[in-house]
């Protein structure tokens, strides 16, 4: 699995028949549908101070160590863009770590390494496990796309996961 430009490319060249992308795709090449919507969510181990904040300001944000995910990868760019908006460039934040999954960035924000923005999805077991804690700062819903190259034959597999 690659970053959204990765994968993106890959379709566009041939190499693969569809591709699944967070976020949006500017190619007129490419057919870009819809297919699911998730939640982003900060979250810190219970004994970080951002899991007892009533609510969290950009400077509360900057004096803290994180723990993101690699360059390229939609969680960051949905996570630099809405800390941007917040007013809290990521230059400002102090990055301990930049990881290359998700499961990787959640161990560590386990341990204690930073607090950290993942997919509700990806850390609803160890929040209902009380394991970490959703932070109160509010976070975009960001939507998943399926591409495919609009001037290229579908296959009958293709048709048949586009229609399920």
């Amino acid at each position: 699995m690659g970053n959204t430009a990765e994968v993106a490319r890959a379709v566009n060249e041939g190499a693969a028949e569809l591709g699944f992308v967070e976020g949006e795709i500017d190619d007129p090449a490419l057919a870009s549908t819809a297919v699911a919507q998730d939640r982003l969510v900060l979250v810190v181990p219970p004994s970080h101070p951002f899991a007892a904040a009533g609510a969290l300001m950009a400077a509360d944000l900057a004096a803290h160590p994180w723990v993101l995910r690699e360059e390229g990868s939609g969680t960051r760019s949905v996570f630099e863009a809405a800390f941007t908006a917040a007013g809290v460039p990521l230059r400002e934040l102090s990055v301990a770590l930049e990881l290359p999954s998700n499961e990787v960035v959640l161990a560590a924000v386990e341990a204690g390494a930073g607090a950290s923005v993942l997919s509700e999805a990806v850390v609803a077991g160890k929040l209902a496990a009380c394991v970490l804690v959703a932070a109160p700062f509010p976070l975009p819903t960001r939507t998943f796309r399926m591409l495919r190259h609009k001037e290229r034959y579908r296959s009958r597999a293709a048709d048949a996961l586009c229609s399920a």
